[in-house]
């Protein structure tokens, strides 16, 4: 079970990152000028590929995932099951030591020269397999495919607006203040926000008490529902940014996830601008009452942003108002399916117990009985924890799972068979050796006949 699915997990880590690869690609024509140019200036970059020593993909391995994805959608990313898993596919030493002594006199050869080099030695054997990949690998571990470190480049940085609404999408974390939170100590809070670039529109933003996956995933949905879906979503590199559930998500509803460059701060200047108009406009205008709790919190950041953020003219779109901009602008944005909350929902395997429940972050929920032993995958929202949760069995929902009332089953009509059987079992069964019915009297010690 533990191999099927740390196989899944690294299917799935491939797929995003051939995803990644074809992201901004997704959004243009079929047949447009230049997507060949962007592809080619793809395959020149260098790559962390899943579970690979290689660093670069060509321009048609690149076109090829391009039309997987454009066919099938996201799953048609993930890797195919080898056929021959499991069998062995070794190259014999003394044509190990001949490809590296290839590639160790001519570096500039590349993997494909280097086996051409090699079958026209007439040193290998015909019925000797050199696959491009296998050669690769065997070259990366005796070091002789590392590259030369390439000249350093002046940083080029100009100033970018989109024009469509919903184009690029920004998020970034602020620091909030501290509110109380269920009347007790403070808690300090964080704004999780989202500003569509070429209108300055806040998709939606929310503090929350904490910058984390599980606080950020329902802002997003709900920037979603607002706002439709963007093209493109540029983040930082937090560890809420760099989860796998939001990559997931981002693939499957065709959202170019973008990261900013470490250390580069110049790329993220919009939501600097807007984090400060926050801190002046809205936080500045705080009261004591609006800062009694995060509900209220959130009710004042909203507020003002519907009645005076979004009603204000802009400078960096020209003097326009975002809620005018956005009205004009925003006639290409893609609206989510009525079901685009089920994306959302995390995902924890769990075994079910003998009395037929699981755990979930410290709640215990109640599934069917015929599950009992079996590994389940609970769907669930973490920002309802309590709430009946999704149970999925071999791939499909099999039913949902409610918290446990331990009360309520005191008086749960139990399984017909089990209770006969039982019944059968005690009629079967004779009364214990020198003891007679007459034997047991009333409580209070007296005989059945008379206390004799």
């Amino acid at each position: 079970m533990d191999n099927k699915v740390d196989d899944q997990e690294r299917r799935q880590a491939v797929a995003l990152f051939r995803y990644g690869c074809i992201a901004d690609l997704l959004h243009l024509a079929r047949g447009k000028r230049g997507i060949g140019d962007m592809i080619a200036k793809k395959a020149e970059q260098d790559h962390e590929i899943p579970g690979s020593l290689r660093s670069r993909v060509a321009p048609e391995t690149i076109r090829g995932w391009l039309k997987d994805y454009r066919r099938g959608g996201f799953d048609a990313l993930l890797p195919k099951v080898r056929n021959d898993l499991g069998q062995a596919r070794v190259i014999p030493q003394e044509v190990a030591d001949l490809l590296c002594t290839i590639k160790d006199d001519k570096p500039a050869l590349s993997v494909r020269m280097v086996i051409e080099a090699a079958r026209a030695s007439t040193e290998v054997p015909a019925d000797v397999d050199l696959a491009p990949a296998t050669v690769h690998r065997l070259l990366s571990r005796a070091g002789l495919m590392k590259r030369r470190p390439e000249e350093p480049t002046s940083n080029d940085r100009r100033r970018f607006s989109f024009e469509k609404a919903g184009e690029l999408w920004m998020s970034d974390v602020m620091h909030g203040p501290s509110v109380p939170v269920d009347g007790k100590r403070k808690r300090k809070t964080y704004l999780i926000s989202f500003l569509d670039d070429a209108t300055r529109v806040i998709p939606y933003a929310a503090f929350a008490l904490g910058e984390n996956v599980t606080s950020f995933m329902p802002i997003f949905e709900q920037a979603i529902r607002r706002r439709g879906i963007p093209k493109r979503l540029y983040v930082d590199n937090g560890s809420a940014y760099r989860s796998r559930h939001l990559s997931l998500v981002c693939a499957k509803l065709g959202v170019t996830l973008i990261h900013a460059r470490p250390y580069q701060p110049q790329g993220k200047g919009k939501q600097e601008r807007w984090h400060r108009e926050v801190r002046r406009q809205c936080l500045g205008t705080c009261s004591a009452q609006d800062t009694a709790s995060l509900e209220a919190l959130n009710r004042k950041l909203w507020g003002w942003v519907e009645s005076e953020y979004h009603q204000a003219p802009h400078k960096g779109i020209d003097d326009e108002t975002p809620i005018d901009r956005w009205a004009r602008v925003s006639d290409e944005v893609r609206l989510p399916d009525a079901d685009v909350g089920a994306l959302f929902l995390f995902e924890e395997k769990r075994k079910v117990h003998k009395d037929r429940t699981v755990s979930l972050r410290g709640v215990v929920y109640e599934v069917d009985a015929t599950l009992v032993g079996e590994t389940v995958t609970l769907r669930f929202d973490p920002s309802r924890i309590g709430k009946p949760v999704e149970i999925w069995w071999k791939g499909r929902q099999t039913a949902v799972a409610r918290r446990v009332d331990a009360y309520a089953n005191c008086f749960v009509k139990r399984d017909n068979e089990v209770r006969s059987s039982l019944r059968a079992d005690k009629a079967a069964a004779p009364p214990p050796q020198g003891l007679r019915l007459r034997d047991f009297g009333p409580d209070d010690g007296s005989s059945s006949e008379g206390g004799r």
